[in-house]
């Protein structure tokens, strides 16, 4: 199985886009969005595959509106924390603004993958045996980029659009 990743679109619409055909061109089956959506539009553009999403510390003045434009869709809003199981993997999507939060889902031993975001900084890091996944950021970042992780494998690829 292979999905996408996203991370901090701040409503760049356009910049979603350009990510979307990426994800399309890449053949993902589910997208996870790791916060700061900013916006319904940004949500819309995901319609095409199953998407999970997380809220951002960007995401406290619209949550009621994200959370009905995601429902909508028949995509999951998991809040701030998503636990997940994909392909027999254990999954923590969350958007790491919380730092006692991230760091307890890094050290917990609990999560095969760990997707974050708020950084703005794309990284793939081992911490024991949970793979550390941000997929950078589709707005204010030097490059704009996405990722792609096949499971049940965990192999993360990094993205640039």
């Amino acid at each position: 199985m292979r999905i996408g990743v996203v991370s901090d679109t701040h409503s760049n619409v356009s910049t979603a886009q350009d990510a979307v055909r990426m994800l399309e061109s890449l053949d993902v089956e589910r997208v996870l969005h790791c916060g700061d959506i900013g916006s319904a539009a940004v949500v819309a553009l995901f319609a095409r595959w199953p998407s999970e999403f997380v809220f951002g510390n960007c995401d406290t003045t619209n949550r009621d509106e994200l959370t009905a434009a995601i429902e909508a869709l028949g995509h999951v809003c998991h809040g701030e924390f998503g636990a997940l199981e994909l392909a027999g993997r254990r999954i923590a999507l969350l958007h790491s603004h919380d730092g006692r939060r991230f760091q307890n889902a890094l050290a917990s031993g609990e999560w095969d993958l760990v997707c974050y975001g708020h950084t703005h900084v794309a990284a793939v890091d081992r911490h024991g045996e949970t793979l550390a996944l941000n997929p950078g950021a589709l707005h204010r970042a030097r490059q704009y980029s996405v990722a792609v992780v096949e499971l049940p494998e965990l192999a993360a690829t990094i993205v640039p659009l």
